[in-house]
């Protein structure tokens, strides 16, 4: 199983990606020496998920500092200057995941703590250094809350001797995060207890996630999996084969609406229409308590060719228009919870989330 699709080489220093647009054919990594190829890697989803995305901008924005630059940059404003220049180029790659705005918001923390430490002859060395030692911490951060989400996750189980069947939209597994998953890490969790699980796995149209990644995590985690489209969904939950559905995030705005993979607010419909519980789990760095409600999400649009061609080859005739939202947004009333690593939110979600905010 794999540990993480994040490793960094403070060597190089070189931030490396699984590059799961590959996947499941070919396991391939991809070097990251600069932000700017950091933030194409984002772009074009070799590395994809909200927990992940933050992560790999966290060491993105450090990479900026790594190497000398002539020009007078290594005093404390040139410093901050190549600093922001990065974090722009990163927050532009994919803006609904508030997890990417959220790890470069903290590195922005930890470097104006080492600024104010004084302008030694090696300031941007120890800023480089200190950056990269908060994106390892924001790393093993997001596998420990991973591994709780997993048990709080668990606890919303019944007791029962026959297996729990999940149903689940899009990847939000260990290729996702910086280990171990979110919603699979519910379901991970389950099955090392001893459960029995079995999951459903929705394709995930445009790109295949579902079908491609959480596919291959599952059968390397030896837990049963059955892929079906995603106009299955109302199909399944008709005929009672699903006990809970339990998908990721990319951002929860403060009343409990949810911005997840293009696909997830149609489950999310279905299951309340067939009584089937609906669960979001995700890092608490996931919630956006500043964003309203989900009118306030903004959500990604990706080009036409994602949908109008398959593996580089058209299947819709030419001058077929294609509408390509990478998201939708599941309102909070259709959600029966909100899984973090601090507790389990319920309704009603603005007052839960912000308990658990503190």
């Amino acid at each position: 199983m794999l540990d993480s699709p994040i490793r960094f080489d403070p060597e190089g220093p070189t931030l490396r990606l699984l590059d799961q647009r590959r996947l499941p054919e070919e396991e391939r990594w991809i070097e990251c020496p600069d932000p700017a190829s950091a933030a194409e890697a984002i772009r074009d989803m070799a590395v994809r998920g909200a927990p992940a995305i933050g992560i790999a901008a966290a060491y993105g924005v450090a990479l900026a500092l790594a190497r000398p630059t002539a020009g007078g940059a290594g005093d404390a404003r040139g410093i901050r200057e190549r600093f922001e220049g990065a974090a722009r180029l990163l927050l532009a790659a994919r803006p609904t995941a508030v997890n990417l705005a959220a790890a470069i918001e903290r590195q922005r923390g930890r470097l104006s703590e080492t600024l104010a430490a004084g302008n030694p002859a090696d300031l941007a060395e120890r800023a480089a250094r200190s950056l990269f030692a908060e994106a390892d911490a924001i790393a093993a951060e997001d596998v420990a809350a991973n591994r709780r989400i997993g048990e709080f996750g668990r606890s919303l189980l019944p007791a029962a001797p026959a297996p729990t069947r999940f149903l689940t939209h899009c990847n939000t597994g260990s290729l996702a995060t910086g280990g171990y998953g979110t919603a699979l890490g519910i379901v991970r969790s389950a099955a090392e207890s001893g459960r029995r699980v079995e999951v459903f796995a929705c394709e995930t149209r445009p790109r295949l996630q579902g079908a491609r990644l959480t596919a291959w995590e599952l059968l390397a985690a030896g837990i049963p999996v059955t892929l079906i489209t995603d106009g299955t969904v109302g199909a399944l939950l008709a005929r009672e084969r699903v006990d809970a559905v339990v998908v990721g995030a990319d951002r929860i705005a403060a009343n409990g609406d949810t911005a997840n993979k293009i696909g997830t607010y149609q489950a999310a419909v279905l299951a309340r229409e067939h009584g089937v519980p609906f669960w979001v789990a995700a890092p608490f760095s996931t919630v956006d308590l500043a964003t309203a409600d989900g009118a306030g999400i903004p959500i990604e649009e990706r080009a036409a060719s994602e949908v109008t061609e398959l593996s580089g080859k058209r299947v819709a005739p030419p001058g077929a228009a294609a509408w390509n939202p990478a998201f939708d947004v599941t309102p909070a009333r259709l959600i029966s919870a909100i899984v973090t690593e601090r507790g389990i939110a319920r309704p009603p979600y603005r007052e839960s989330l912000a308990a658990l905010a503190g």
